[in-house]
């Protein structure tokens, strides 16, 4: 008797929970947020700031956090004005510098321009990019900054790559790519 009782009581509470199940929601829902996100507006107007001014403008000559303005423009008189800048790295930590600069390369570079600079890397190979040079010809003449400069902007079909390396690890990677230059001249 007492089986059947227990039987009836686990059937009756099989029923109950399955009478109260929406097919088309969830039952128990442990982070409602996750299920139903709450949609905002950011730039919508908002009471306490002055007409015209969306809640999220940033104040005028105000920078990002971590990220620095570069001094010259995205035009060949910019990367004229670059090529003479020097690298502001500490001389002291230069093989540090270049083992950083060397990884880096070996990420984001050598897809395209070789492990040696040589401008054969695999995607070149592949026949998917063509004409990328080597870093050894004579009429390129990159300097530390045009090739920072570069990083920064991007030219022809190689894209910015600022959004991937900070500061110092353009200027790592800038270091790196004149130490290959210097060693396909030799």
């Amino acid at each position: 008797m007492k089986g059947l009782f227990q039987s009836v009581i686990v059937l009756g509470i099989l029923l109950l929970a399955a009478s109260c199940a929406d097919s088309s929601r969830p039952n128990y829902q442990y982070m409602p947020n996750m299920y139903e996100p709450v949609g905002y507006e950011t730039y919508q107007e908002v009471d306490f700031l002055p007409e015209g001014t969306a809640a999220l403008t940033p104040p005028e000559n105000t920078v990002k956090r971590g990220w620095l303005p570069y001094e010259f423009s995205n035009d060949a008189e910019g990367k004229e004005l670059a090529r003479a800048q020097q690298s502001p790295l500490d001389s002291l930590k230069a093989e540090a510098n270049l083992a950083k600069g060397k990884e880096l390369y070996d990420i984001y570079c050598a897809i395209c321009h070789g492990n040696q600079g040589k401008g054969q890397g695999t995607l070149v190979k592949r026949e998917k990019i063509l004409g990328v040079p080597s870093y050894a010809d004579a009429a390129r003449n990159i300097t530390a900054g045009s090739t920072y400069h570069t990083i920064y902007y991007g030219l022809n079909s190689m894209g910015s790559y600022a959004g991937q390396l900070n500061y110092e690890e353009r200027w790592q990677v800038s270091e790196y790519v004149m130490k290959l230059k210097n060693d396909l001249t030799k």
